[in-house]
């Protein structure tokens, strides 16, 4: 308390101890891949198409990433970290590079004796470059003139120059001046006269490649170095994991199944880490109902409340080509997640969506096929006549029966990230009855406004959820090691996934019974 001095009227502003919890948000999606350009292993934040190619440039062939990112937008979401994996100069294989090569002999035949130039062209040199070796304009035995032409064109001379040593050695004159091509000189013999006349075509000859090697270890990355989705331990934003390029190189051959199954876990384990997120999985392509069923429990074997998994793939049309292309379907149903939780909130399961951009299926499925993979956690894509392809499905890795349900889980997400970042405030407060009254009123407010919005399932908000924070669970012994306990319980709503009319016969005047 202030000290007063002297007379007169003093204001103070007192807090009023209550400071109400603010809902996190729950659709920021994380994708993780390679792409045309822009910064290496940086979570980027991305808000829609337009940002993400003039960061990361535009579809790229044989990778999923930036159609990934656009089908997500397409689908209702909103805001994306983009995290490129790879490094400067492994992206694309280098261009051919087109040679040739320019010979002198001493005239007499004596193939002992040979002087060679190899001609390259420059990258600035485009379409199709030759050499033209003629008369020079001061002939003798030695001299001669250079004529580099691109397509058809004369565009260079280099007239008077020779193979020897001295002011007009060709070597040199072309590297002083030239724009569209190189020499290396390759054998030299002071006896090699001038080469002969004629073009000389450069022909173009594949460099060693330099595409990028890809290995499970730069998906998952190191928290350290912020590298893969390790990286995304710094942000706290988001709230779904999509990896799509794993497929294409599972495609590609860049991975085998352990390898898949090494990233997949991977993912797994990352958002059972951070206890805020899910990853969204891909199964593998061309697979049918069995195989699917067989990879999931013999292969993936994954039993985890922060994972859930999509099958079949989607046919989409190609912005860039107008050709349909296959796709795999998690980032088109992380759209879909966002969409849901805008429109109806998290606590609403994010199935019986239609998923936008999708032209076909990979695999039309039965429900009788569904009938085996809906039990053990695959969420299966379906085509309906007249409906559309909808999302069917909405159900978590676990086998646990409490975390079944995808939505059950990121409801339980939001609450808790809700309600730590809104009591940092709480920390090295006195601990006595009344913090324990004022975090107990303000969490019950904040379980009140979800129940009113239907995401507590009770008659009463009594009955939804409860809040306990007194003397009983913060018995002396606790509060003298600094600890403040609050236990909270809510009851989530369950959708209705199995819909059941029993109709049957009944006699008129025979009544209805209940």
């Amino acid at each position: 308390m202030p000290n007063y001095l002297s007379p007169g009227v003093y204001v103070q502003e007192v807090s009023s101890g209550s400071k109400p919890i603010e809902g996190v948000g729950t659709a920021v999606a994380a994708f993780v891949g390679f792409a045309e350009k822009g910064p290496f292993h940086e979570p980027t934040l991305v808000t829609n198409w337009t940002q993400f190619t003039n960061t990361f440039g535009g579809f790229t062939e044989g990778q999923y990433l930036a159609h990934s990112v656009y089908g997500y937008f397409l689908n209702g979401g909103g805001v994306a970290y983009v995290v490129r994996i790879g490094s400067d100069g492994a992206q694309q294989a280098l261009p051919p590079v087109a040679t040739a090569e320019l010979t002198a002999g001493d005239g007499s035949g004596n193939t002992d004796v040979k002087a060679s130039l190899r001609i390259k062209a420059l990258e600035a040199a485009k379409g199709d470059v030759t050499v033209e070796v003629a008369e020079a304009s001061e002939p003798s035995d030695d001299r001669f003139k250079l004529l580099v032409k691109q397509d058809g064109k004369v565009r260079e001379t280099f007239d008077n120059v020779s193979l020897h040593r001295g002011d007009n050695n060709v070597v040199t004159a072309v590297r002083e001046k030239s724009r569209l091509i190189e020499l290396e000189e390759t054998k030299w013999s002071p006896l090699a006269k001038r080469p002969e006349s004629g073009v000389v075509e450069l022909r173009r000859e594949e460099t060693p490649s330099t595409e990028l090697v890809v290995s499970a270890e730069q998906y998952v990355g190191d928290a350290a170095d912020r590298t893969g989705f390790a990286g995304l331990e710094a942000v706290d934003a988001v709230t779904m994991l999509c990896v799509p390029d794993l497929m294409a190189a599972y495609q590609n051959g860049d991975l085998d199944d352990d390898g898949l199954k090494a990233v997949q876990l991977a993912m797994i384990a990352h958002c059972e880490l951070m206890g805020d997120r899910v990853a969204i999985l891909d199964a593998p392509p061309g697979l049918n109902a069995q195989q699917v069923r067989t990879w999931r429990q013999d292969t993936a074997g994954y039993d985890s409340k922060y994972a859930a998994l999509y099958w079949p793939w989607i046919k989409v049309m190609d912005p860039a080509s107008g050709k349909p292309i296959t796709l795999p379907p998690s980032a088109h149903v992380g759209g879909i997640w966002a969409r849901n939780d805008n429109e109806r909130g998290v606590h609403k399961a994010p199935a019986n969506e239609v998923v936008r951009g999708a032209i076909t299926l990979e695999r039309n499925i039965t429900r009788g096929e569904q009938d085996q993979l809906n039990p053990i956690g695959v969420n299966c894509i379906r085509a309906f006549p007249g409906q559309g392809i909808r999302v069917w499905g909405a159900r978590t890795l676990s086998s646990d029966p409490e975390w079944r349900y995808l939505n059950v889980r990121r409801l339980f997400n939001f609450v808790e990230e809700s309600i730590l970042l809104s009591t940092n405030w709480v920390v090295f407060e006195p601990n006595d009855p009344k913090l324990w009254d004022t975090v107990r009123r303000v969490i019950s407010s904040f379980l009140r406004t979800l129940w009113r919005s239907g995401a507590l399932f009770g008659q009463t908000a009594e009955s939804s959820f409860y809040v306990k924070c007194d003397a009983e669970n913060n018995p002396p012994e606790s509060r003298d090691q600094g600890y403040l306990n609050v236990e909270i319980g809510i009851a989530p709503v369950k959708p209705a996934e199995f819909i059941v009319f029993r109709i049957s016969q009944y006699a008129e005047g025979a009544g209805v019974q209940e």
